[in-house]
């Protein structure tokens, strides 16, 4: 029971952020991110194509790589199972390029470029390798760089959970916040997976 209710606590965010791109589409008002951004960046062709690059991709990502966790889908339905991983590997590829060009113009500094910097490059490489064990038909490897991979683009979800409690419930400000979640979206997200892959190597070997 505790392990389906978290289940479907992972799909309902899963779902629910990897739909949220699409109020930007929606709405032509600059809201979220882009009220913090200045004209000169919001007038800005390649910033804001990078930018609905990697958020629309981004929630593509989440929406189609929670299935491939789903082990009654990988045994019934492999080839649906390929084809949702392929087009999760996809989107990373396009959403982490775009999400490391966008980096360079973070609001917050030093702190948010590398923070988001490096949570880019780091889900393009998990991902890139993910894809290679596949290739090389090294499953449990492979598995491994996947949790790893989902847990980075998973970053999108607590950085829209711990936002609005820093900025209610703390009182914080706003850019003293974005310092603090580009970091904090996805460290804790790898240190959880690396304790998710150690566990089920334990359960595999014994």
């Amino acid at each position: 029971m505790k392990k389906r209710f978290l289940w479907f606590v992972f799909v309902f965010f899963a779902i629910g952020v990897g739909l949220y791109p699409l109020l930007y589409f929606l709405n032509d008002e600059p809201q979220g991110v882009l009220s913090q951004k200045t004209p000169a960046i919001l007038a800005s062709a390649a910033w804001n194509t990078a930018f609905r690059l990697h958020i629309f991709l981004g929630g593509l990502s989440l929406l189609t790589g929670w299935s491939q966790f789903n082990g009654k889908l990988r045994r019934s339905r492999l080839s649906l199972h390929r084809t949702l991983g392929k087009i999760y590997v996809t989107s990373v590829l396009i959403s982490g390029t775009s999400g490391l060009y966008l980096a360079f113009y973070i609001t917050g500094g030093m702190v948010t470029q590398w923070g988001f910097g490096l949570l880019a490059v780091s889900w393009l490489f998990t991902t890139y390798m993910a894809f290679v064990k596949i290739r090389a038909l090294e499953i449990q490897s492979h598995q491994n760089w996947m949790i790893r991979s989902y847990a980075l683009a998973f970053a999108a979800v607590m950085l829209r959970i711990y936002i609005p409690i820093m900025l209610a419930g703390l009182g914080m400000e706003f850019i003293d916040v974005y310092r603090i979640v580009a970091w904090l979206c996805w460290v804790p997200n790898l240190l959880v997976a690396e304790l998710i892959i150690r566990k089920q190597n334990k359960l595999i070997t014994s």
